[in-house]
C-alpha cells in the first residue's frame, strides 16, 4: 500500500534541568516530527531537532522542506521501497538535515510497522537494551560535584562532562567532577568547540598530568578546524572525538585522510538519518576509528531510533543518548524507557510510539 498521506507536527517539551553547553543554554526540546500514512491507515514517525547552533537547521525551514519539496516525493510511493526512497530525499534538496532525518526514520518506522517488527530487527539487529552515558551540564564546581554524585547514586557508570565555557577554569571543574564521581566511573569531556587548538592541548595536558583518567575530549576546536583538530590529536595522549566537525561522508573522508580524530561521534541530526548513519558507521569501522552514536535533545521518536541504530551496529564506546532523559515527561505514548544508565527498546513493530 502506497503513502497516502504525509502529515507534520511541532513538537516542544520542557526539560526538568537546564541544558546548558559552550554552544547554548535551552530548557525545552524543540522537534518536527513527521507521520507517514499508508493506503491501510499504519503510520510511521520520524523526528529531527532544529539546533541552529549546532546544525544551522530550525524547525520552520524543516517544515517547509518537508511540505513544499518531499511530501510531492513521498505520497504515492511504495514505502518499502526504503533505500530507493531515502536516495531521493537526499537528491531533492541541499543540505536540509533535520527534514531528512524526520523523513527518513519515518520511513524505517513504517516499514518495520508493516513487516510487523522492531524498528531493532528491520535494521538487522536483534537487542533490546543500549547503554548510556548521562551529560553533566556545563556550570560551576560545586554544582557539577553535586550533579555528579546524583548521577553515580542513580546508576549511570559514564558522565560526559561539558567543558569549553570558560578554559581558565575548565581543570578544576574537571578534576571536581573526578572527585566526586570516583575512580570507577568512567569521564569523557565535551569542549563543544569552546577552546583554540593551543587552550585544548593545554587543558588536556593538565588533566593527564594530573592522572584524571579522562576517555576521550570531544570536539576541543571550531567545526571548521579540522587543521586544528589533528594538531590537538598528534599533541595528547587522550583520544580526540569529532563531532560538530563529521556531518556527511565527505567529512568524514578528510578526518581519516587528515588523521584528525580517534574517534567521531555520528548523530542522525548531523548527516540526515538511518541510512547516512550506517554508512558513516562502516567507514569509520573499516578504518579503525572509534565511534558513538549521539544524539541533540531529541524525544523518544529521535533516541529511539538511534538507541536502535546501536542495537543493530554497535559503538566501540558508550553511546550519548541521554536526550529524552532530560524530558520532564514524555511528549509521545510508548516508546523506549530509561532503567538506570540502561535504554530498554521497546519489543513491538516500529519505534512502538504514538503521539
Amino acid at each position: 500500500m502506497p503513502i497516502s498521506e504525509v502529515r507534520t507536527h511541532r513538537l516542544v517539551a520542557p526539560l526538568h534541568t537546564p541544558f546548558v553547553t559552550a554552544l547554548r543554554r535551552t530548557t525545552h526540546t524543540e522537534s518536527l516530527i513527521v507521520e507517514l500514512v499508508d493506503e491501510d491507515g499504519r503510520h510511521g514517525y520520524g523526528e529531527a531537532p532544529g539546533v541552529w547552533q549546532v546544525t544551522g537547521d530550525n524547525i520552520a525551514g524543516a517544515q517547509a522542506c518537508v511540505e513544499a519539496v518531499l511530501r510531492p516525493l513521498l505520497t504515492g510511493a511504495d514505502p518499502d521501497d526504503t533505500v530507493a526512497l531515502t536516495r531521493r530525499v537526499e537528491r531533492a534538496v541541499r543540505d536540509n538535515q533535520a527534514a531528512k532525518m524526520a523523513v527518513d526514520i519515518a520511513l524505517h518506522d513504517l516499514a518495520a510497522r508493516r513487516r510487523n517488527i522492531s524498528l531493532v530487527r528491520l535494521l538487522g539487529g536483534t537487542g533490546s537494551r543500549v547503554r548510556t552515558d548521562v551529560t553533566i551540564a556545563a556550570g560551576e564546581v560545586e554544582a557539577l560535584r553535586s550533579a555528579a554524585k546524583e548521577r553515580v547514586a542513580e546508576g549511570f557508570t559514564t558522565l560526559k562532562l561539558k567543558v569549553g565555557t570558560d578554559a581558565a577554569g575548565d581543570l578544576a571543574r574537571i578534576a571536581a567532577v573526578r572527585d566526586a564521581a570516583g575512580p570507577d566511573v568512567t569521564i569523557r569531556l565535551d569542549a563543544n568547540q569552546g577552546w583554540s587548538a593551543r587552550e585544548a592541548v593545554r587543558i588536556i595536558h593538565g588533566l593527564e598530568n594530573a592522572a584524571l583518567g579522562v576517555e576521550f575530549v570531544e570536539q576541543p576546536v571550531p567545526h571548521w578546524d579540522i587543521e586544528g583538530l589533528a594538531w590537538v590529536s598528534d599533541r595528547v595522549e587522550t583520544p580526540i572525538m569529532a563531532d560538530e566537525s563529521l556531518f556527511s561522508v565527505r567529512d568524514l573522508v578528510e578526518i581519516i585522510r587528515r588523521r584528525a580524530a580517534d574517534l567521531v561521534n555520528v548523530k542522525l541530526a548531523k548527516c540526515g538519518g538511518l541510512t547516512n548513519a550506517r554508512t558513516l558507521l562502516e567507514l569509520a569501522r573499516a578504518h579503525d576509528l572509534g565511534t558513538v552514536v549521539g544524539s541533540m535533545m531529541e524525544s523518544p521518536i529521535g533516541i529511539g531510533a538511534a538507541a536502535a541504530l546501536v542495537a543493530a551496529y554497535p559503538t566501540t564506546a558508550v553511546p550519548d543518548l541521554d536526550a529524552a532523559w532530560w524530558l520532564e515527561s514524555s511528549p509521545v505514548t510508548g516508546g523506549l524507557r530509561y532503567e538506570g544508565a540502561e535504554i530498554v527498546l521497546p519489543e513491538g513493530p516500529g519505534l512502538g510510539v504514538e503521539l
